[in-house]
Order: C-alpha cells, then structure tokens, then sequence
C-alpha cells in the first residue's frame, strides 16, 4: 500500500501553497514508535520503529500487561495546509479474547485517532503550544478491534488540539499548525487521553496498511 500525500496546489504561481508529495509510503525506519520527549520514549517496551509487513506495509505488537505500552506511531510530513482530507486504513489480529486497555484510563475503551503535530513542538500544552497537536473529530476515535478498518477525516471538520478545543475556536492555531506541519500519525489510548498508551492482554498485532492524504 501507499502513503499518498497528494499536490493539491499547481506550481503556476510562486504563491501556490503545496504539500510535501510523497510516492510511496515511507519505510518502516522513518516512522517513529513513540513519542520521544526530551530523551524520553512514552513508548515503554516498544522498538524504536515498526518493521515492515507485506504489501508496504508497517507492523508492531502491542506490547501485553506489565511489559509497556504503545503511545504514538507517526512519520515526518510537509505542511498540510490545502489538503483536503486524511483517510486511514488499517488492520488488528488478536488472540481469541484479547482485550485492549487503556493505561491511565481502563474503565474506557482503548481507541487509535489520528493526529498531526506543528514544526517547534515543545510538548509543554502552554500557552500557544496548546494548539501545536490537533486530534481527529470524536466521531473518528476508533475503539480498537480485531479486523480491517477505514476511517477518513476531512480537515475542515471539528479537530480539537491538546485542551480539546475544537479547531473553529482557535482558527489562528489551527492554521498554523496545518502551515508548519512536522509530523503525523496515530495516537493510541482513550476518548478523553488520546495518545496516553495501550496495551493488550495477550497477544495482537496493528498493521498500518495505508494513510492518504487528498
């Protein structure tokens, strides 16, 4: 599968606004298992990269209860600003029985949502930094399953940044955080603590089929 992110502004004028245009999704050593903040992998127990998997695609096991968690996987990217939409395609094998949870949140359903971060992130959430990681809408945070799933996003629709403010209450942060984009992708842990870890019961495995973007 392919990581398209799509030229959505002609080169006729100096002014175009144009995404980064990637051909192929990236290898599995240019996405990042984490995050990693000041030193620090959120990502306990996990490797630093998933590996590759059949068709292009990526592959990590979610680490079971007491050896980790799964936080964040994510890849660099241009500036978002033009595109249209995301859609995510994704699968989830489990052992019979298997349970996902949620670490600082298991009375809630662990989900995966999508999320994209601006260039110059210091992770503090204060101040302007609130509104340098935009979340999907609430509709689009999936409870993890076993099975294929789809989930598209358009990102004129109701993002919410690290306060849960939706994006059409801080247009200006949201503008810049599309114009400067540094890095996207998934976050894994509840409704209410988007990328706050998972873990599984026994043994599962996420494999990343495709993320377009148009």
């Amino acid at each position: 599968m392919k990581l398209k992110i799509t030229l959505l502004a002609l080169l006729a004028t100096a002014a175009a606004a144009v995404p980064i245009s990637l051909n192929a999704m990236p290898g599995a050593g240019a996405w990042e298992i984490g995050p990693n903040v000041r030193g620090r992998n959120y990502s306990v127990g996990m490797p630093a990269h998933p590996r590759p998997g059949p068709g292009g695609s990526l592959v990590m096991d979610f680490p079971t209860a007491g050896a980790g968690e799964v936080d964040a996987l994510t890849t660099a990217v241009g500036p978002l600003a033009g595109a249209r939409q995301i859609t995510l395609r994704y699968r989830i094998d489990a052992a019979r029985g298997t349970r996902f949870v949620a670490v600082e949140s298991p009375k809630q359903p662990a989900t995966v949502s999508l999320y994209f971060q601006q260039a110059g992130d210091n992770w503090s959430a204060k101040g302007r930094y609130a509104s340098y990681r935009w979340y999907s809408p609430a509709r689009a945070v999936v409870p993890l399953s076993p099975g294929e799933h789809t989930v598209t996003v358009r990102f004129d629709d109701a993002w919410t940044n690290v306060y849960g403010q939706p994006s059409r209450a801080v247009p200006a942060g949201f503008a810049g955080a599309l114009q400067n984009t540094a890095r996207i992708g998934l976050a894994f842990g509840s409704a209410g603590l988007r990328s706050h870890g998972v873990y599984a019961t026994g043994p599962a495995r996420f494999t990343l089929l495709s993320l377009d973007i148009d």
